[in-house]
Formats: structure tokens, C-alpha cells, sequence
């Protein structure tokens, strides 16, 4: 293990953060597929969003409400 790997790591500036124009569109009470990974995907119901869309609670099918944010590389689409 690195001695001094992270020594600077709070001298890094934060990186800007951006969702995609799909997380941009969702509301409140949206049916959405959920795709973690290529292969792994479930769907749920929008719970709740910040104001900016960077940050989304999804209530997904089978139970369990999960957070989800944009730098997590997952893709929050429309279901249909």
C-alpha cells in the first residue's frame, strides 16, 4: 500500500458535474428503467430529484429505494 498516495488529494479542485439531457427531463412519480451495468438492468418509479437533476431517489420494483447520482455512471431512462 502507497505511503503517500492521497497525501494531496484535498489540494484537487472538485470536478463540475453535469446529467445527461435524459435526467434533465424527469419528474416526480416517472415509471424509469434503471441500467446499472450492460446486462443489469430494473425499473422503478422517480421518488424524488434535487432541483438540479444531478441527484435522483428511484423506488425500484421489488422494493428498495436507491440514490442515484450522475457521476455514478448509471443511465436513468423513460420506461416504454
Amino acid at each position: 500500500m502507497a505511503r503517500n498516495g492521497n497525501r494531496h488529494m484535498d489540494d484537487q479542485p472538485l470536478r463540475r458535474v453535469a446529467p445527461d439531457a435524459h435526467w434533465q427531463s424527469l419528474r416526480q412519480g416517472d415509471r424509469v428503467r434503471v441500467r446499472l451495468s450492460p446486462g443489469y438492468e430494473t425499473a422503478g418509479f422517480v421518488d424524488a430529484l434535487t432541483v438540479d437533476h444531478t441527484t435522483v431517489w428511484v423506488d425500484l420494483d421489488g422494493g428498495g429505494r436507491t440514490l442515484l447520482h450522475c457521476s455514478d455512471g448509471v443511465e436513468i431512462l423513460p420506461h416504454g
